[in-house]
């Protein structure tokens, strides 16, 4: 099973398109994972029903696993537990840390959305997290943001904790460096690499020149 390993870079940590048809899109994700390095995908669909969620885990998660990333589910331990998924990703208006962790088992990742907030990613670490997310450090049209995160945030956690750090929010390309300088040990990226204009193996390849 792949983990979310650290390195001495900054990696990419891919979240899926929010709409998404899983046999049209398995050869997309196909080839923007040959194009460079990621340490994971979150398979994120807000919208969809159990069903689908299954049927595109069912077709996303042995590529991803293939090329050696992790495979994340979005929101939901029960299936991502069921699935056989490699982690978790929850957030505060998700099933709490506690659930995950007993649906996904110690060895599985778990990892937490903390908004711009110290007290709730150092909560999230002492439970026994396996990444916080911070953000949205740039406007984002995949999501509503709740909050817009600082980047000295970032510096400031990785001075401080083990526990890796993951920015999140609107990041492209052209915006990354500042958060990369600061000490992120995640970029999750969406749109900066779907709808990137040379297309998203170019994104990958990109992404992984800046670290």
């Amino acid at each position: 099973m792949a983990a979310l390993q650290m390195t001495d870079r900054c990696r990419l940590y891919l979240i899926t398109p929010p709409k998404l048809e899983p046999k049209s899109f398995a050869d997309t994700l196909k080839r923007a994972l040959d194009a460079g390095d990621v340490a994971s995908v979150q398979l994120r669909l807000k919208d969809a029903s159990d069903d689908e969620i299954r049927r595109a885990a069912q077709t996303l998660m042995p590529i991803v696993q293939a090329a050696g990333a992790a495979f994340i589910l979005n929101d939901r331990p029960d299936l991502a537990a069921a699935l056989g998924a490699d982690g978790v990703h929850v957030g505060q208006d998700d099933a709490s840390y506690a659930e995950a962790r007993r649906l996904m088992g110690p060895d599985r990742i778990v990892g937490v959305t903390c908004h711009d907030s110290r007290h709730l990613a150092i909560e999230a670490s002492e439970a026994g997290a396996d990444y916080v997310a911070f953000g949205a450090f740039f406007p984002t049209q995949t999501k509503e943001s709740k909050s817009r995160a600082e980047i000295e945030l970032l510096t400031w956690w990785s001075e401080l904790m083990v526990v890796p750090s993951i920015a999140i929010g609107g990041i492209t390309v052209d915006n990354a460096k500042p958060l990369i300088e600061a000490g992120a040990d995640f970029l999750a990226v969406s749109a900066g690499v779907w709808d990137y204009p040379e297309g998203p193996a170019s994104a990958v390849a990109a992404f992984n020149r800046l670290f």
